[in-house]
């Protein structure tokens, strides 16, 4: 086996290593709610959610184009195996520190932070690797639409969690409506059922959302390593890792594979955040919980279809924050939110230089 080859086995491991750990970090945004209101054992909650997010996996390829066409531009500086090493090996850091401390920050803004900031390292700091904004012509339609970390994340980023706070309290205000007359009783086994429903909406969203990113990540990791010649040689049982055209589908091996690690990874659970949502930032009952779930769950679907690599941590987090309002506006713990934020802001940034870093500590090795 050659070093190339060798180098690139590493990288996949470490880009399903940030899969599985995604899993587990998000799958408090998928079940905290469903968990936090007795509706479903952890337990069960967390096979409703693996079964789901596997599912979703299966559903869409916009976001993975964006992930590897989208953010980097190779035809300034090469993305090779090491490049998309040292930006998993930035995300990673940052989920698992956040986790550690319980903060439901993004991982998807770890990976484009980690992306962002091994491309800059590999550049040199040549900011034109970036692709902030241009056009996007549809060969078949000739549709004509906007593509960069302006449009498919910067947007997003502020325009997702403001969808969420927004939509979240009319969700609930309406709800507060239908119910008004019912009796407690008759409200929370009504929402008791139907947030199973939303619990598993919620999981195909993330699903849909999160296992695509990476997805675009392994198709970058190849096209690149193909396009450096890293794989010439290959035994032909190998052939399957060459990706001559990165703008291609995605190969049915590279959707199961990421599908399964994170539904392993959503297995495993996320407690120290299924207790930040679900029980410290407001109290919540079936209803509430139905809500939030079913407002997060349609923002990801529809951003998803979009090819918008949004954040699952911050749109339940403020769809959780809008049902709350709508509750009452000191039902919010708001102290704990303005954690959250912190990390929010902090993620791309941090994750950006950990990347950096990490590929100039690999430059001095001779990597």
């Amino acid at each position: 086996m050659t070093t190339a080859l060798f180098l690139l086995f590493v990288v996949m491991f470490v880009v399903l290593a940030f899969e599985y750990i995604n899993g587990f970090h998000d799958t408090a945004n998928a079940i905290a709610t469903v968990v936090s209101t007795k509706v479903l054992t952890p337990r069960q909650a967390l096979l409703l959610a693996s079964i789901t997010n596997l599912i979703g996996a299966f559903f869409g390829q916009a976001v993975a184009k964006t992930i590897h066409s989208g953010i980097v531009d190779d035809k300034v500086v090469a993305v090779t195996t090491l490049t998309i090493f040292c930006a998993m090996m930035g995300g990673i850091i940052w989920n698992l520190l956040t986790w550690w401390f319980g903060m439901p920050s993004s991982s998807t803004h770890a990976l484009v932070g980690g992306l962002i900031g091994a491309s800059l390292g590999a550049s040199n700091g040549n900011w034109d690797v970036l692709i902030w904004s241009r056009e996007k012509i549809d060969k078949v339609s000739g549709k004509v639409s906007m593509e960069g970390i302006y449009h498919k994340v910067v947007i997003p980023m502020i325009s997702s969690p403001l969808l969420g706070l927004t939509v979240g309290f009319v969700v609930m205000g309406l709800l507060f409506l239908l119910i008004r007359n019912w009796r407690p009783h008759t409200v929370n086994k009504t929402f008791g059922h139907l947030q199973i429903v939303s619990a598993g909406y919620m999981g195909f969203g993330h699903g849909m959302a999160d296992a695509q990113k990476t997805m675009g990540v392994i198709m970058l990791t190849l096209f690149g390593a193909t396009a450096a010649g890293e794989l010439d040689g290959l035994p032909s049982w190998l052939s399957f890792l060459k990706v001559p055209d990165k703008s291609a589908s995605i190969p049915l091996w590279i959707i199961l594979t990421c599908a399964l690690t994170m539904a392993a990874g959503t297995y495993a659970g996320g407690w120290r955040i299924i207790k930040t949502l679900g029980h410290k930032m407001v109290k919540m009952k079936p209803v509430h919980g139905f809500a939030a779930e079913t407002t997060a769950a349609t923002i990801l679907a529809v951003t998803g279809a979009m090819g918008m690599p949004v954040s699952t941590t911050h749109t339940i987090t403020t769809s959780i924050m809008g049902v709350g309002a709508a509750k009452r506006w000191n039902a919010i713990q708001w102290s704990l939110v303005e954690r959250i934020v912190w990390a929010w802001v902090m993620t791309i940034p941090a994750t950006a230089l950990l990347g950096w870093l990490i590929y100039k500590v690999c430059g001095l090795f001779g990597a």
